[in-house]
């Protein structure tokens, strides 16, 4: 018998390390931007959450008004606060007082209802002689909500 004519082992060519597979290519685009879509998300959800949440918390403190103005005005004051605070950087918030605090609170309203309007008295009515009058608590309470609408609508 004959030996048969076989040829030697072929083995495959290497696989080298570029160029990457279309997966790779693939990956690299949309990891990024998977990464900024859940970033949004986020704080999107955060912000929904936030405005949602104060505002059942002042419908509850509209209905459970204290007799006590100045305690009302303080719970008010914190609301607004840590709804600022949850919706926008802290380092921006955090440290505002008085008329910049105001200030803030308007840039998301159209006329300047904080720092002219009844608003002010969230920032000088721990220091009045007499009490804000329930006609000006209820005009703050609207105020308040419409302001809390407006975070909603940034969202």
């Amino acid at each position: 018998m004959e030996p048969l004519p076989l040829k030697d082992i072929h083995l495959p060519n290497t696989i080298l390390f570029w160029p990457p597979a279309p997966g790779w290519w693939l990956l690299l685009v949309l990891l990024p931007l998977l990464v900024v879509l859940i970033r949004y998300l986020y704080r999107r959800i955060r912000r929904r959450t936030a405005v949602k949440t104060a505002t059942l918390l002042l419908s509850g403190l509209r209905q459970t008004r204290q007799s006590d103005t100045k305690q009302t005005l303080t719970d008010l004051s914190a609301l607004l606060r840590r709804v600022a605070i949850s919706t926008a950087p802290r380092s921006d918030v955090a440290s505002l007082r008085g008329a910049d605090w105001l200030a803030y609170l308007d840039s998301s309203l159209a006329d300047t209802a904080f720092t002219q309007g009844v608003g002010r008295c969230l920032a000088d009515g721990h220091y009045r002689q007499t009490a804000p009058s329930e006609l000006e608590l209820d005009a703050l309470f609207e105020l308040c909500e419409r302001w809390l609408k407006q975070q909603a609508k940034k969202s």
